[in-house]
């Protein structure tokens, strides 16, 4: 909750109202401010952005060979067709993101450098107050919303996670993070060191593998990668038929969400076979000789964790070229050289990049405040992983770790539309979820259960989330395949809902 020195310096603001307002122009944020305009014209709103320009992640993130590790027919819109490689760079998803907005005159409702603060909901007034500050300015602005759509992802983007190690003030060469890329960072001929195994290491290793001296992927643990071609054999055929782009896309679209949810199955029912897989098509790359057992085999079934897609294998192919190699092993500490592994073994570094993931950033650093009390989310409940119990007229977008991020996107924004909808029909000014008599007695659980699924920026931040419940409706699944049927027959009228 801001301080009283803020408040005065606020006071005399005269905020701009608009029906919704969201968070956010990246993916969930331009969808979700497409969705408005198609399903309820009329309905004003404004996006809010801190970054200069569109594009969340695929903006904040420069680091060389930045890439999508989901496929763009599912990450893409489903009302935008995807005309390219499955597998796209940040460029070719943020000119994508672009025409989105310049084709439906979103531009006009996105504001930049406009960094959120704070967030009061009035019951009095059945609305939010929205405080921020102007980037280029630094002005201070105000708004006010009927409805808050939280479209700013998940991480912290002005800073990722580095642990502390022993010895990194002695280390004489340059320690970096992928998510924020020093321009001026030359590696050309460097020895660099990549600390991390994940989907960003997997990327950036094969981009700068011929470039630098050479590439050393240390990782404490192995992960499951999945290896194919960058392309996709329907859509090509498709396409040399001559067939429409519209049709392409939904085709192609739905095949790849049938093959996923087989996939996603078998991993649970099957995981020592589909672990099988997903390590023969690793050492297809590497030959037989290689020593999968140590530096690709997890020790966790296969969707514990998420895989990281490796288009066309290239991590594989720099590693057998010589360009790249991987070390399994964990940091004693670093020194003035490089990195002192708890083997004995030493690491020489130029350049150590830390690829060792995110800071969860719950809901963008906003201090959030119903009817003057400071609101914890860690003390709610929430429903279906997008509302929270006590908070009113407010809906987050908190994607798929299993499938593409923009599918739940999409999810929401439907949902979104038919709740504002609904509460005109009801003449309701808000509405907030709220536990049923059949729910008091119900179990409340982290987040999400870590057997299920354990990334390390959820384990750090699970504290910091809303609870869950034991019944599908008070938790965030990650089953896309059932939530796409149940979620447009959700009765809005039913006791979750209480509307004023």
């Amino acid at each position: 909750m801001p301080d009283t020195a803020t408040l005065s310096a606020t006071a005399g603001l005269t905020a701009e109202h608009f029906d919704v307002l969201i968070v956010g122009a990246g993916i969930s944020g331009v969808g979700g401010a497409y969705h408005l305009t198609k399903q309820l014209p009329g309905t004003s709103f404004v996006v809010l952005e801190s970054q200069e320009s569109f594009g969340g992640t695929w903006l904040t993130h420069r680091y060389p060979g930045i890439r999508s590790d989901s496929d763009l027919y599912t990450f893409g819109y489903r009302f935008k067709p995807w005309t390219s490689a499955p597998i796209a760079t940040a460029a070719e998803i943020l000119a994508y993101m672009g025409e989105v907005i310049e084709e439906n005159d979103l531009g006009r409702h996105i504001r930049y450098g406009h960094r959120i603060s704070s967030a009061r909901w009035s019951s009095a007034e059945n609305r939010w107050t929205i405080e921020a500050t102007r980037a280029d300015t630094g002005q201070d602005v105000r708004f006010t919303a009927n409805f808050l759509w939280m479209c700013q992802g998940y991480y912290r983007h002005s800073e990722g996670y580095t642990p502390e190690w022993a010895g990194m003030e002695s280390f004489k060469g340059r320690i970096v993070h992928p998510q924020t890329w020093p321009e001026d960072l030359e590696y050309a001929g460097k020895k660099v060191v990549v600390i991390g195994s994940g989907a960003t290491a997997a990327t950036l290793v094969p981009a700068i593998a011929d470039k630098c001296g050479h590439v050393t992927l240390l990782q404490r643990s192995p992960t499951f990668f999945r290896a194919a071609r960058n392309a996709d054999d329907l859509a090509d055929t498709l396409r040399r038929l001559q067939i429409d782009e519209n049709w392409i896309h939904e085709i192609v679209r739905r095949k790849i969400l049938h093959d996923q949810s087989v996939f996603t199955r078998r991993a649970f029912e099957e995981p020592e076979v589909v672990a099988k897989e997903l390590l023969g098509g690793v050492r297809a790359h590497l030959g037989p000789d290689y020593d999968m057992d140590t530096h690709f085999t997890p020790t966790y079934r296969p969707w514990r964790q998420r895989i990281a897609f490796v288009p066309d294998g290239d991590l594989f192919k720099g590693i057998r070229a010589g360009h790249a190699s991987v070390v399994t092993d964990e940091i004693e500490r670093f020194t003035e050289t490089g990195i002192h592994l708890k083997s004995g073994k030493d690491l020489e570094a130029d350049i150590i990049v830390t690829a060792t993931g995110f800071n969860l950033n719950v809901l963008g650093d906003i201090e959030f405040a119903i009817d003057g009390k400071p609101l914890d989310f860690a003390d709610t409940v929430t429903y279906r992983g997008m509302m929270f119990t006590g908070v009113p007229n407010m809906v987050w977008v908190f994607g798929y770790f299993r499938a593409s991020w923009t599918l739940r996107a999409d999810l929401v924004a439907d949902f979104v539309c038919r709740l504002l909808t609904h509460m005109k029909e009801r003449q309701a000014k808000k509405v907030a979820v709220a536990l049923r008599p059949e729910d008091k007695d119900m179990p409340l659980l982290p987040w999400i259960d870590p057997d299920n699924f354990n990334p390390g920026y959820l384990m750090r931040g699970m504290h910091l989330l809303p609870k869950r419940g034991d019944k599908p409706e008070w938790q965030h699944t990650q089953d896309y395949w059932t939530e796409k049927d149940v979620w447009p027959a959700i009765d809005l009228d039913d006791r979750t809902f209480v509307y004023g």
